[in-house]
């Protein structure tokens, strides 16, 4: 397993995911600079350093040592930055204002899912937001009974607490961020707590 997060390190590129860019664009608009963030399965950093370059105080979270390790790698030298090492289940995070899970939630085992959704809920400050992506239940590996999927509807329940400001299921053929063939079904999601 250790080396096929390796090979997704590597390959998984240093720009912030689009859903980040648009809940810091959402934030500024607001007049908001800068607050508390938890990047739940922070992988090697690419959204944990645009929060950090964006003045935000942020807790990294990723099961994997070596997502932490290469993430602390590449930050800058601040007190803004705290990590973990855990499994979201396991995790332990404070009131935040956005909770960024960019192509991570999926990987929550079904049994853990709703724990912590309803963490990541809780945790929220009214106005804060989450983004990032679900997968669907028609996504290529829908099979994996580790994995969590949701229907249109399943999702949308998700964000009952929530004011859904961009909520896009993308369904297409394409690769993987290593180059393997899949079928995708995901949610892209930035959604504002009421």
């Amino acid at each position: 397993m250790r080396e096929k997060w390796t090979l997704y390190y590597e390959a998984s590129g240093d720009d912030p995911r689009p859903t980040l860019r648009s809940a810091l664009t959402r934030f500024e608009r607001e007049g908001v600079v800068a607050g508390v963030a938890v990047d739940l399965g922070c992988g090697a950093g690419r959204d944990t350093i645009a929060l950090l370059e964006s003045g935000w105080t942020v807790f990294a979270i990723d099961a994997e040592a070596e997502a932490i390790e290469r993430l602390l790698a590449i930050s800058p030298a601040t007190e803004r930055l705290h990590t973990q090492v855990a499994t979201f289940a396991a995790a332990d995070w404070p009131p935040c204002d956005l909770v960024n899970s960019s192509f991570a939630l999926p990987f929550c085992h079904p049994s853990d899912f709703a724990m912590v959704w309803d963490r990541i809920v809780a945790s929220l400050r009214t106005g804060g937001r989450f983004s990032g992506q679900l997968f669907g239940d028609r996504d290529g590996w829908a099979e994996n009974e580790d994995m969590t999927f949701h229907s249109r509807s399943d999702a949308e329940a998700l964000l009952s607490s929530f004011e859904p400001e961009y909520l896009d299921e993308v369904e297409e053929d394409g690769e993987t961020a290593t180059g393997k063939p899949k079928h995708w079904h995901v949610f892209h999601v930035v959604a504002r707590k009421r």
